[in-house]
């Protein structure tokens, strides 16, 4: 049985972590160029200096995607390359490279979707504060505002931000991401309603520059799903998905979408955070209306299972012994997928895309010159059915977008992780695509019917 019509397949990837570059057509610094040159902070001292080369090599990547039949490619802008200082004059090397791009993906057929924040804030910003600074918000804003308006009419699809609790949590909480910061739990909220804000200022931008865009947000999160399917281990399962307290909010869905869907900043359980809500100026509090998405993206990974205590009150069910996982040691847990989009949807009754799915695997040239991962046509076809499933019990889902197109720099974890439907030789750039591409490409060309 196939999706519904007119269901969008794509790829995605992100800016830093294919194009490379960095130092070329007046790109400024971004704080992962910081972070990535700064030693021990990624696996090998591993640097995105060059990624992917997709810089240079993106005719090869839209090549790519057509062959697979896909129909959308989610990538993000590099701030940097539109605002080499964060604000300021527009850099006309920038906005003409990815002018190339957008122009080459629509001449193939190919719908852009663009993130605008993947992570890779203006270094010049960070030194202002970063997120902590209210300013870089309304810095954002204009950044969006500039691509909005040179884009109009190639560009109907905009992403704010990419995954805010990752950004925030893993770069301002735990440090193990840019810019590495560990800040107290009021000052990391703060850092927090900061990235808030600018999707709020960023989307009336947007819509102000060219009133026919439509503007999203791709959050993750944790996910809960039922031990059973009794309707009280469902509502615990759907409690603590979107359950929050002191030092366990930034990873959930909930802190992003409620205050931009009209339902208010939801309490937090503890007082330190909540009275960093209560603290939030008016003026921001005045801008989340602004920021109601017309769509959300999900990034979904894995989920824990939860079952209904005695009391009713949600118990965490222990993983079992040798369970199933990725290399990078992720669960996998197809069922994520499946609740996940419903309890999301239950809640904000806003379309869906799948904006981020995958596995890393331990992938490498065989001796025939081909790349064989099983373990990904796998992992894809069990979350695939477990969305399907999702569709068919009334989640309106719009599209999937596999991640990734290609391996990449995956962060601090720098070249370890091969998360790609195609492999990359990082020495060379070459690439060479894996069966899961082959496979990828008849579920697109069929809707999903292959399945």
């Amino acid at each position: 049985m196939p999706f519904p019509k007119n269901f969008i397949w794509g790829a995605a990837t992100a800016s830093y972590q294919v194009e490379g570059g960095v130092y070329e057509d007046g790109r400024g610094a971004s704080i992962w160029d910081t972070f990535s040159h700064t030693p021990g902070k990624t696996k090998n001292g591993d640097t995105g200096d060059t990624a992917c080369d997709s810089y240079h090599r993106w005719r090869e990547d839209i090549d790519l995607l057509k062959a697979m039949h896909l129909t959308a490619y989610r990538f993000s802008i590099a701030w940097t390359r539109i605002f080499p200082e964060g604000e300021g004059k527009a850099n006309p090397a920038g906005l003409a490279w990815y002018d190339r791009f957008v122009d080459a993906l629509l001449a193939a057929g190919i719908e852009p979707y663009v993130t605008l924040y993947h992570w890779d804030l203006p270094q010049t910003l960070q030194d202002k504060g970063g997120w902590q600074n209210a300013d870089t918000a309304k810095a954002f804003a204009a950044y969006a505002a500039a691509v909005a308006a040179h884009f109009k009419g190639r560009v109907r699809y905009y992403f704010t931000l990419n995954e805010p609790q990752c950004s925030i949590g893993l770069g301002y909480g735990t440090g193990v991401h840019a810019p590495g910061l560990q800040l107290p739990e009021d000052a990391l909220f703060a850092a927090w309603h900061t990235m808030i804000y600018a999707h709020c200022l960023a989307a009336d931008a947007i819509r102000s520059a060219d009133p026919a865009a439509k503007v999203g947000i791709a959050p993750t999160g944790r996910i809960c799903t039922p031990a059973t399917d009794a309707p009280a281990d469902i509502a615990a399962a759907r409690a603590a998905t979107f359950a929050l307290a002191d030092g366990d909010w930034t990873f959930a869905y909930t802190p992003a979408l409620d205050p931009v869907c009209g339902l208010g900043w939801s309490k937090i359980a503890g007082g330190v955070t909540q009275r960093a809500v209560d603290a939030i100026p008016q003026e921001q509090r005045n801008a989340l209306p602004l920021g109601k998405p017309d769509f959300i993206g999900m990034n979904i990974y894995n989920s824990v299972v939860v079952r209904a205590g005695a009391d009713g009150k949600p118990q965490f069910c222990k993983r079992s012994a040798g369970y199933p996982r990725t290399a990078i040691g992720w669960p996998i847990t197809p069922e994520s997928m499946e609740w996940g989009t419903r309890f999301v949807w239950e809640r904000y009754h806003l379309p869906i895309y799948i904006t981020e799915n995958g596995l890393s695997c331990t992938d490498h040239l065989y001796l025939d010159g081909k790349v064989h991962d099983p373990a990904r046509i796998d992992f894809t076809h069990r979350y695939l059915l477990a969305l399907r499933r999702a569709v068919d019990s009334g989640v309106d889902v719009r599209g999937y977008f596999h991640w990734s197109l290609l391996d990449n720099f995956e962060w601090s974890e720098g070249y370890n992780e091969r998360f790609g439907l195609v492999h990359v030789d990082f020495a060379t750039g070459q690439r060479t695509p894996k069966d899961s591409a082959a496979w990828y490409a008849k579920v697109a060309a069929t809707n999903g019917e292959t399945l």
